[in-house]
């Protein structure tokens, strides 16, 4: 017999291993039936695709190559801790929750949490026309750099900055395409990520995720019930469901886990086509109806099962007080019945025959089935609402996702440590779902919530606000951005689960976050950094406070330099939990991260400040492998007298300068 390597061995081809290599790093490009796409990787290597401006609407939608390119770019904002939430009742809590532009929260956890997400739900915009893209995507190069860039000519510029705000699918597919291109990156190996979706953009969806995560990782299509009430909006369709479109980074052989079944039925041990095996069953693990005594050994069965019974057996009571050691042809092998005795499988020989059944109370559960409804409890928009009614108040916010919608679809994975994303938030539901999973098994998962600040508002010329025409019962309740209405879900939803479990909620159970607001430099910061000169010898400007939340107009009372730092550990591919110590150098305070990475960020670094740095890893008080200090904090003088000290040292010490 053929072993499964030399199986393996015989279909082997010279390109194999390069094949095999390309399609766990790259399986976009590979088909459904895993051949190289050799046309569609030639095409991401093009700097432009100019044809796709004149070929309208198709996968090469107008305004790719722009998407594209932001899929590629660095972040332009800085991440300001919110340390007043930080330090206070999300102190320990190792959730996060950041404010600002989804595109730019996640280029900045490119680096310090590429490969580690483990199953992302998003819930975007639908381009239904009733609503435009409230996100940033500003263009804001000049019309002849943006010709440079992606070689075009006017009139495609024209089009290109024209399609941004319009319900129209390019639009759509330029706003999406960056951001998955960015969340693809994020997820683990075995990551999932699912997407609600409507009959607007699900074609196209379909499209842009073969696009990006390759064909070959599509996991299924979900249909899920919104409502059994429908409008009737269409002389054609009442539309009462969604869909959910799932992907999976790197496919293998691990099913998805839907409900649990529950059966009372026996089901016979018994296969005619199985081999024929002796099974031994333990004493007082078997039940019976059989009457009191001694059941001699022999031959059994009936007609259509031959089974022999290798040892005398006794009966008492309604059941086999000694071993039972049949031949026959079962469907189990030893191993598998000794696991399933242990799982509480309760093993039966109901009849003279000595056929023996089995019966589970619980089974494994079922693969998940397309249709999600109440078959499967999860709830509708309709359920969702009035839940989320009565916990914020009514109306305040429209059309969320019930809670029991993102449990089952986070429930495809059983681990109960599972890091997940979602980066529309909206009303937070998924924060909600995985505190309450949390509650109901004791685990350990974390949610990543990111949340535009978008006004509840607006201002008219005369400078007084108004409610936005689907904000005003949350404005009224208080809350000016739907941010806020986000983690205020959060907090409320947390309460309610640890008064619904006081008595059995886990004591490590989290139910709080970490808050960072994403944002963009001032006008004032960018000029000051335009004009900074570093080889002058005197400063003129505190470039650090420019970065505090007082400097950048949020809340959060975070200094400069807190905002400077955490923005570099992102950078740097620290988590934002990093154990961090302040080292005093003579009066100046800066940063270790992880025993080996110095940061030196404030004003006011001097000579004695040098001489104390160079003195403690001299005397290897402190180690250090790597210093990053902000450069529009260093006259030219105390820098070059830095750069000498460290040269002088027996440790090559890496001295990275930021500007």
């Amino acid at each position: 017999m053929i072993s499964d390597n030399e199986k393996f061995n015989m279909q082997v081809k010279p390109n194999s291993a390069f094949l095999n290599e390309l399609k766990s790093k790259l399986p976009e490009f590979f088909d459904r039936e895993e051949n190289f796409d050799l046309d569609k990787f030639k095409g991401q290597l093009k700097e432009h695709n100019i044809n796709e401006l004149s070929d309208g609407y198709q996968l090469n939608f107008i305004g790719k190559d722009y998407a594209r390119r932001q899929a590629g770019e660095m972040p332009s904002t800085v991440i300001v801790p919110d340390e007043k939430q930080n330090n206070g009742e999300g102190k320990d809590s190792k959730n996060l929750f950041f404010t600002g532009d989804n595109l730019e929260v996640l280029r900045h956890l490119q680096n310090n949490y590429a490969g580690k997400i483990d199953v992302i739900y998003i819930d975007p915009p639908y381009n239904t026309g009733k609503d435009g893209f409230v996100y940033p995507d500003n263009f804001e190069y000049s019309d002849e750099k943006i010709k440079e860039m992606f070689g075009i000519d006017d009139t495609q510029v024209e089009r290109l900055k024209n399609i941004q705000g319009k319900s129209s699918h390019s639009a759509w597919l330029t706003f999406i395409y960056p951001r998955l291109c960015l969340a693809k990156k994020l997820l683990a190996t075995n990551g999932n990520i699912f997407i609600s979706i409507d009959d607007n953009e699900f074609a196209n969806l379909r499209e842009i995720m073969n696009d990006i995560f390759g064909e070959i990782t599509f996991s299924g299509s979900y249909i899920w019930q919104r409502t059994y009430t429908p409008a009737n909006l269409s002389k054609t369709v009442k539309q009462g469901t969604e869909y959910v479109l799932c992907y999976t980074i790197l496919k293998n052989n691990k099913k998805f886990a839907g409900i649990k079944k529950y059966s009372s039925s026996n089901n016979g041990l018994m296969n005619q086509t199985n081999s024929y095996h002796r099974l031994i069953f333990p004493a007082n693990k078997v039940d019976t109806n059989l009457k009191n005594g001694t059941y001699k050994k022999g031959n059994y069965g009936t007609d259509k099962y031959k089974i022999e019974l290798v040892n005398d057996v006794q009966v008492k009571d309604g059941v086999f007080i000694t071993k039972v050691e049949l031949k026959g042809k079962f469907k189990w092998i030893q191993q598998k019945l000794d696991e399933e005795i242990k799982l509480g499988t309760k093993i039966s020989i109901k009849t003279k025959s000595f056929s023996p059944s089995y019966e589970r109370a619980e089974y494994d559960a079922e693969v998940p089935p397309s249709l999600i409804n109440d078959k499967v409890n999860v709830g509708t928009n309709d359920d969702a609402q009035d839940s989320l009614n009565k916990l914020l108040g009514n109306s305040v916010f429209n059309n969320p996702k019930p809670v029991s919608l993102v449990k089952y679809l986070i429930n495809f994975n059983r681990r109960k440590d599972l890091l997940i994303l979602d980066f529309f938030a909206g009303s937070s539901t998924t924060a909600d779902a995985v505190m309450q999973l949390n509650a109901e098994d004791g685990g350990n998962r974390k949610f990543i919530m990111v949340q535009l600040p978008e006004k509840t508002y607006t201002v008219n010329s005369d400078g007084k606000k108004v409610p936005t025409k689907g904000g005003k019962a949350a404005y009224r309740a208080g809350f000016r951005s739907i941010d806020e209405i986000s983690r205020e879900r959060i907090r409320r939803a947390a309460a309610k689960i640890k008064a619904d479990n006081d008595l059995t909620l886990p004591k490590d159970f989290d139910g709080s976050f970490k808050h960072y607001r994403v944002v963009n430099p001032t006008k004032q910061i960018l000029e000051d950094i335009e004009d900074f000169d570093p080889d002058n010898t005197t400063l003129f400007t505190d470039m650090v406070d420019s970065f505090s939340s007082r400097g950048l107009d949020v809340a959060g009372n975070a200094t400069g330099e807190q905002t400077i730092l955490t923005t570099w550990l992102a950078k740097d591919g620290y988590s934002f939990d990093e154990d961090i110590k302040k080292i005093d150098f003579d009066g100046y305070e800066a940063t270790l991260v992880e025993d080996s990475r110095l940061y030196i960020i404030n004003n006011g670094w001097s000579s004695e400040n040098t001489e104390a740095l160079l003195n403690k890893i001299g005397t290897h008080q402190i180690t250090v492998q790597t210093i990053v200090l902000f450069g529009y904090s260093f006259n030219i003088a105390d820098l070059r007298e830095l750069e000498i000290g460290l040269k002088q040292l027996d440790s090559n010490i890496n001295l990275l300068k930021r500007y």
